[in-house]
């Protein structure tokens, strides 16, 4: 199977510009997000780097988690804490990745692309990336079981039917949440050796 970022920016148009007024958009050396403009109309912009598919769905992860608030400041408002952290900052980093990597994990699963953590810190303290992994294949179960937020929801439906993958997502009610973490140190791109487990494929 094919994957190509460029599939992604158009589908992404195809399931949110209408509501949302956002686009995803690759060829940046970092990733990040700009809030639109209502004023003169220009939408917000999801950036990814290069061309890198699982960059793409990681800053779509990231947009799926942000609130309504969040969402009309640049990078959301948050601060990003570049590689090379110590071990405190690293614990921290991990923390608030949790929700955005398991959200990752089950868009691959939708659209058949293999999944890895991402510690994101190769001239700094790597942290527990076991205890890591767990978390984030914990909530990722727990959110297929029960049900993603709502533009999550949204968005694995189109890579699942894209895609041709089986449906992913748990009956539960789709909920928009607002982001609580103060900070939101960005995953970036370095995958991690150890895969995650335990998610149901999309076939």
């Amino acid at each position: 199977m094919v994957h190509r970022a460029t599939d992604l920016e158009r589908l992404f148009r195809e399931t949110f510009f209408d509501r949302y007024q956002t686009v995803l958009e690759g060829g940046f050396d970092e990733p990040v997000y700009r809030a639109g403009d209502p004023g003169t109309g220009a939408p917000a912009r999801i950036r990814y780097t290069r061309d890198y598919f699982r960059s793409a769905l990681h800053e779509v992860a990231h947009w799926c988690v942000a609130g309504e608030r969040r969402r009309r400041l640049d990078d959301y408002g948050y601060w990003y804490a570049p590689d090379g952290r110590d071990a405190a900052a690293q614990a921290e980093f991990l923390r608030v990745e949790v929700r955005p990597q398991a959200l990752e994990a089950l868009f691959c699963a939708a659209c058949h692309h293999p999944f890895r953590v991402s510690l994101d810190n190769l001239d700094g303290d790597p942290g527990d990336e076991a205890r890591f992994a767990a978390d984030v294949q914990a909530l990722a179960q727990e959110l297929h079981r029960r049900g993603p937020p709502a533009r999550a929801k949204l968005w694995i439906d189109a890579l699942t039917r894209f895609y041709g993958s089986k449906s992913l997502v748990g009956a539960g009610p789709a909920r928009e949440r607002e982001r609580s973490s103060r900070q939101d140190p960005r995953g970036r791109s370095n995958d991690s050796t150890n895969s995650l487990s335990g998610i149901p494929p999309g076939g």
